[in-house]
């Protein structure tokens, strides 16, 4: 067998509890660490700006799961899983009930969350939390255009950019800041 990431579904808000709980298996010996390789609370970096100061915190982006690196054996998988399920506040492994041999995510979306939560070096995405509307009037505190104040015209939440319109040779400028380039004002 190989290596692989599989899913264990819990209730919200538990996920850093039975983290513990699972790494207290594996030191106790309960759990094989040669079956369950490695344990992770999917997160990820946000940076929300209040007041003109930068606060960064890790935000689930995937409440109410985890991610289990395990090689489960063809014979005695079942009562490694058993063990997982019965944890209070595990509701079971995803896309399977208590009889079936759990199914992996695929490498492909395996390491796009890990990248994501910054595990694999890469394109760690460190995600702004908005709180911009359009009309507001902001602030661009870094780029070329730091110092410039402006109305937001545009919100691209996908992209996390803002569209600003200042003044530049007493003419409206459209100009194009990402969300931690401005603040409110």
């Amino acid at each position: 067998m190989s290596r692989r990431w599989y899913i264990l579904q819990t209730y919200t808000g538990y996920e850093n509890k039975i983290e513990r709980s699972i790494k207290a298996l594996l030191e106790s010996g309960d759990i094989s660490s040669d079956v369950l390789t490695e344990v992770r609370v999917p997160v990820e970096e946000l940076v929300e700006i209040k007041d003109g100061k930068k606060k960064v915190r890790n935000n689930k982006f995937l409440p109410g799961y985890i991610m289990l690196e395990m090689d489960l054996p063809e014979f005695g998988w079942k009562t490694t899983c058993t063990q997982l399920r019965r944890l209070q506040g595990v509701n079971g492994f995803v896309g399977t009930d208590a009889n079936t041999r759990p199914i992996p995510i695929s490498n492909d979306e395996a390491m796009n969350l890990l990248q994501k939560s910054g595990v694999i070096k890469g394109d760690k995405q460190v995600h702004v939390k908005q709180s911009y509307n359009i009309g507001d009037v902001v602030k661009i505190t870094d780029g070329a255009f730091a110092t410039f104040s402006g109305t937001v015209k545009e919100i691209f939440m996908d992209r996390e950019k803002l569209t600003v319109e200042v003044q530049i040779f007493g003419r409206p400028t459209p100009v194009e800041v990402s969300f931690g380039q401005a603040e409110k004002q």
